[in-house]
């Protein structure tokens, strides 16, 4: 089974810290945030296919083409249009079910491993009504029908939610439909995407209350607080 990473975004947001580093290799206490999900991948995954593209030369010559006896394959993304975009430049390296994780982002080994074990699953933090990410929307049924600002969420919800943290797993069959453009970006959205497949899919939720998300540098103390005290690896 296969781990795609996708690391090639510019980090604009990480600025200075990503001036000289791409932003997966930005150090949080003495691991880089891809080797905090690079050791906690599962024996089952037995290739990782990192898709860079800012500085994307930095993480190979780092990283080479091992990691702990899994194999690594780099593919480059060169116009850098979204995360549906940067999982089909990967499209012909992956065959049945596989999973994908943000670059920038730290997970538990636990929701990693479950998330393996599902053909099509994404894993969700339970929000706080103070937690500024987007929220997941299901119909009655308990299908994934939208994601949602927290503002738009509230205006027909009482609970908190749920929100999507970026880990997913599915299969080849994703690369049937056509990456879906966002609406207020020249970009093209993996979730977005996803919603298409729900239809036809039975999507598994999987809860899990430890994730950070590293969008500007006053996150990593945050990082670092958590990281201290949590056993999670």
């Amino acid at each position: 089974m296969k781990a795609i990473i996708l690391a090639a975004g510019l980090g604009t947001r990480m600025k200075p810290l990503t001036n000289k580093l791409p932003k997966p290799m930005v150090k949080v206490l003495d691991k880089n945030l891809l080797e905090y999900k690079l050791e906690s991948l599962p024996e089952s995954i037995t290739e990782i296919i990192l898709v860079v593209g800012y500085k994307g030369n930095i993480i190979k010559k780092y990283f080479g083409n091992n990691y702990k006896n899994k194999k690594i394959t780099y593919v480059f993304d060169k116009t850098i249009s979204g995360t549906a975009h940067a999982l089909w430049q990967a499209k012909g390296f992956l065959k049945g079910r596989f999973i994908v994780m943000m670059g920038d982002d730290i997970y538990s080994r636990s929701s990693i491993l479950k998330c393996s074990k599902h053909d099509w699953s994404i894993v969700c933090k339970p929000a706080k009504k103070s937690d500024g990410y987007n929220r997941v929307v299901f119909d009655k049924n308990q299908k994934i029908i939208n994601f949602v600002t927290p503002e738009t969420f509230y205006k027909t919800n009482k609970k908190n939610g749920l929100i999507f943290t970026g880990l997913y797993s599915m299969t080849d069959e994703i690369f049937k439909y056509k990456p879906v453009k966002l609406k207020t970006k020249n970009e093209w959205g993996l979730p977005q995407t996803l919603l298409k497949t729900s239809k036809n899919k039975d999507i598994k939720i999987i809860k899990d209350s430890f994730w950070i998300s590293i969008s500007s540098p006053n996150d990593i103390e945050n990082a670092k607080l958590q990281l201290r005290n949590k056993s999670f690896l």
